[in-house]
Parts: structure tokens; C-alpha cells; sequence
């Protein structure tokens, strides 16, 4: 079994609230589920309006299947036009 996970950390540049920011990120993450069947979970920077950190995870028995998966977790967070993504972390297990 292969566990993959990839952090992303963003900047939402038109967020002035965490309201603001709360939508963006919900919008990003329910895209995410319903696209791929990831976990999605917001991991870092709760308390900054403009900042955030989403991990996301899947599992596959191989590895190319988790890679292929996370891969298109990426494209999906850079076509996000709210968001400018500033950082990307993968691992696999």
C-alpha cells in the first residue's frame, strides 16, 4: 500500500476575513473530494487571513496511481484563479 501526501501552501490575495478566506478554501476543498475522492484537510495558518496550508492524501496500491492522483490534485489548485499557489511538498509512503 502507498500512502501519498501533498501539502500545498497558498496565498488568497482577496481575502480580507477569515469568512472570506473559509469560502475559498471550502469551494477548493469540496472540488477536490468530488473530483479525485481525496482527503482534504486544512493544516496550517487558521488564524491568517491570506495564508493557508491544505494536505492532501490518497492511497492506491501503487505507486504511479498515487502519483497520477496528486498530480492532478496540483493542476486542480493552480487553476484555481482565488489562490496563487506558492508552495508544493509531496510525499509518499
Amino acid at each position: 500500500m502507498v500512502v501519498g501526501v501533498c501539502q500545498v501552501e497558498l496565498h488568497i490575495p482577496g481575502s480580507s476575513s477569515l469568512k472570506a478566506k473559509r469560502q475559498v478554501l471550502r469551494s477548493l476543498k469540496d472540488k477536490l473530494r468530488h473530483r479525485l475522492n481525496v482527503a482534504v484537510s486544512e493544516t496550517d495558518y487558521q488564524d491568517l487571513w491570506q495564508r493557508a496550508q491544505l494536505s492532501i492524501v490518497t492511497v492506491s496500491t501503487e505507486a504511479a496511481v498515487v502519483h497520477s492522483v496528486l498530480s492532478h490534485a496540483q493542476n486542480i489548485v493552480a487553476a484555481e484563479g482565488r489562490v496563487d499557489l506558492v508552495d508544493i511538498d509531496v510525499e509518499l509512503r
